[in-house]
This record gives structure tokens, sequence and C-alpha cells, in this order.
């Protein structure tokens, strides 16, 4: 006979839903890359010459935008009890986040001419395909980052933190394999 847990203690992010979540946003983001990846094969030239007009420094250093966000975003998750430093780390979160969606704006502002050479359309339609969803992720939950804050639950700001660190986990492979292969 199996044990019935009587504590009070709260979830700490094993609600199904949000592991649901969790995987098809990693399937979806999966299915993206490997779709990219078949492409890149089947059209080495293009994709090898489109990249030429990238920004890797500035997405570097976008990725470190990124990671320093989701580490605000854990210490929140930490500071239960300091409401205070709580929505602190809440808010650099989402500004950081927001940050992220200003210097990737930045980027497309450069590449979209590129993007209208037909030999090169394949490459652009996916990269602007998979790092476009990535973006509506980071600007979608920066924003429940910024409401988090007016209305601090605990559940809420974990859930929110695992969503966030998933999609830095999806940042950490598309970076190197758009920019750097």
């Amino acid at each position: 006979m199996a044990a019935i847990s009587t504590t009070d203690e709260p979830d700490e992010g094993g609600d199904l839903l949000l592991w649901v979540l969790v995987w098809g946003e990693l399937a979806a983001f999966g299915i993206l890359l490997l779709g990219y990846v078949v492409m890149s094969v089947l059209h080495p030239e293009s994709f090898a010459l489109a990249k030429l007009h990238l920004a890797p420094r500035l997405a570097g250093f976008n990725t470190i935008v990124l990671l320093t966000s989701g580490w605000q975003a854990a210490l929140a998750a930490r500071s239960e009890g300091k409401p205070k430093l709580q929505r602190l780390f809440l808010l650099l979160a989402a500004a950081l986040g927001f940050l992220f969606v200003v210097l990737k704006i930045m980027e497309y502002s450069s590449e979209w001419t590129a993007a209208g050479d037909a030999s090169l359309q394949t490459f652009f339609e996916l990269y602007f395909l998979i790092t476009g969803f990535h973006l509506a992720h980071v600007a979608f939950v920066a924003a429940l980052f910024v409401l988090a804050s007016i209305r601090l639950e605990r559940s809420t700001v974990v859930m929110l933190t695992t969503v966030w660190h998933v999609i830095d986990i999806v940042w950490l492979v598309m970076f190197p394999l758009i920019y750097l292969s």
C-alpha cells in the first residue's frame, strides 16, 4: 500500500501541466532545429554563404544577456519570503529578457536585406522562423515576469523560471548550430 503524503509543502515544479508544456516546447524546437540541420545538409553552399550575413558576436553577447536573465529568475525562485528581493530579481530577469529582444531586433535589421536574396531564401526562412519563435517566447515570458512581480506566488515564480530555463537551453542549442557551425 502506497503512503499518502500529508505535508503542506508546495509543489516545486512537478506539476504535470508544466512538464507537458516543457516537453512540448522542446519537441517543437527540436523539430524546427532538425529541419534546419536537414536543409543545411541539402544546401551547404547557400547556408554557408547566408551565415556570412549573421552577427555571431552580437548573438554571443545576447547569449550572455539571456543566461544572466535566467540567473536572475533562479535567484527570484530562491528568494521566497523576501518579497522586495524577489520582485527585484523578477524585474531584472524581465529587463534582461527585453534587452535580448531589442538586441535581436537590431540584429534582424542588418540581416533583413540579405534575406531578400533568392539563393539564401531557404536559410533565412528557417533562421527567422526558428529565432523568431524563440524571440516570441522570450518576450512573452519576460512580460509574465513583470506580471508575476506584481502578485508574487511561489508556484508562478517556479513555473516561469522553469520555462525560462527551457528557453535558455533551446538558445544554447540554437546559438552554436546556427551561428558557429
